[in-house]
């Protein structure tokens, strides 16, 4: 049992270091594995999804060596298993970045199909498609994504929707393929580009990353480099809300600006000061927070991976806010447990209709998926009373000791692992 109990009511003030972003480490750890050279990666993140990817990489084979808890050297010179499936691996969406590396490298793989949040659809047919473009049989049968290509050859690909799995994927198995390849409608996100960035450092031939079409030269092998992953704007972006909901005055530090200028504007439309340094944003607030609209989009447009913790923000903001969710369907799992805490949230489709509420009151609720159950803290810390929070396993995933920071921050929170502990914390604080 691990739990997060919070009492409620502490404004944050101090400074807060944001660690690299998950979802860049994830598909670059994945392409480490194309050189049989050492890569060394640093500025990883050291949450529970890379290190179930770090455990899948080595049972194939590839050298593993953690340097630190932020820093890892790979080898994939002694790959010699292509299948990759265990139970750990199908629990998390990034696996799928092992399919596009080893398709890449050795012309086939299996690759168990991806688990992760239940957050709505998050089709393969993409990968699929790409892939199959590129001269490779794809089939999926028995849990597994079996792909191999006699030839891989580089070609035009449009995709009829944007993804950044499938983007990343195909770049990944292009770099390696003969010729060129051109991906049109690709993902803009900062991780797409960062996963470009360190394709080119071993050696690939990619152009276009950050813009909606990317130009592939295949290239016969990849070597080794030392590479730094960027911030998780998605973590920054969580710490600049909880000050905003919680008020306060916070310096986020170790950020890209630019990556969060989405996030940014609705903060100031929120009522909150922000401040923009080289790599550093600071947020004030005086927790009186007023009234917005957001529809979440791909890159540059507001984040859906930030949607639950706008809505937590919204939920004690006066009047009436609208969220509107464009790309997954199920991202609205965590409104009941708000409803525990006092929001006043009706969904219709794929809206959200927030009725401003002064204060949340603390409650016990379930962290439904990993984005929901951060917004779900913040909602702890701005609320009257103590909030406990199950399920925190999803959290762990992505958040490095989450409570560990917001503690410096002057949170009063914990994680717990057992009723006695939980117990202590509430006799503590009441």
């Amino acid at each position: 049992m691990e739990q997060y109990v919070i009492k409620g009511g502490n404004p944050l003030y101090g400074e807060v270091e944001i660690g690299g972003a998950k979802n860049a480490a994830l598909p670059i750890l994945a392409a480490a594995t194309m050189a049989n050279e050492t890569v060394t990666i640093d500025n990883l993140p050291n949450v529970r999804d890379i290190n179930v990817l770090l455990q899948a990489i080595e049972q194939i084979g590839a050298k593993v060596e953690r340097v630190n808890e932020h820093k890892v050297k790979i080898n994939g010179a002694y790959i010699r298993d292509l299948t990759v499936d265990n139970e750990f691996i199908r629990k998390i969406r990034a696996s799928y970045y092992l399919i596009g590396a080893l398709l890449g490298k050795y012309r086939e793989t299996a690759v168990a199909l991806p688990g992760g949040c239940d957050i709505g659809s998050r089709p393969i047919d993409l990968h699929k498609k790409g892939f199959c473009a590129m001269g490779a049989d794809v089939d999926i049968s028995h849990g597994l994504f079996k792909v191999k290509a006699y030839r891989l050859i580089g070609t035009h690909i449009y995709l009829d929707k944007v993804s950044v799995g499938a983007t990343i994927n195909i770049m990944m198995a292009a770099a390696l393929a003969e010729g060129k390849t051109v991906i049109e409608n690709a993902a803009k996100e900062p991780h797409v580009v960062d996963v470009a960035n360190f394709l080119n450092s071993m050696g690939a031939n990619i152009r276009g990353a950050g813009t909606d079409v990317i130009r592939i030269v295949g290239v016969q092998k990849l070597h080794k480099t030392e590479y730094s992953i960027i911030p998780d704007q998605i973590e920054a972006g969580t710490f600049m809300f909880a000050a905003a909901a919680a008020g306060g005055d916070v310096l986020v530090t170790n950020v890209i600006p630019k990556h969060l200028e989405a996030t940014t504007a609705k903060l100031l439309e929120a009522g909150c000061e922000v401040e923009e340094f080289d790599d550093a944003v600071r947020v004030i607030s005086n927790g009186k927070l007023r009234r917005t609209q957001v529809t979440t989009l791909p890159y540059p447009g507001f984040p859906t991976d930030m949607q639950p913790q706008m809505a937590v923000l919204l939920g004690i903001a006066e009047g009436t806010s609208t969220v509107t969710e464009s790309i997954f369907e199920n991202r609205f799992r965590y409104v009941d447990e708000l409803t525990r805490m006092g929001a006043n949230i009706k969904v219709e489709s794929n809206i959200a209709i927030i009725n401003g509420v002064p204060r949340y009151t603390g409650a016990r609720v379930n962290a439904p998926d990993l984005r929901a159950g951060a917004a779900l803290v913040i909602a702890g810390l701005a609320a009257e009373g103590v909030t406990v929070i199950d399920d925190i396993h999803y959290i762990l995933r992505g958040y490095e000791n989450l409570d560990g920071k917001l503690r410096e921050l002057g949170a009063n929170i914990e994680l717990v692992t057992s009723e006695k502990e939980l117990q202590k914390f509430i006799l503590k604080v009441s």
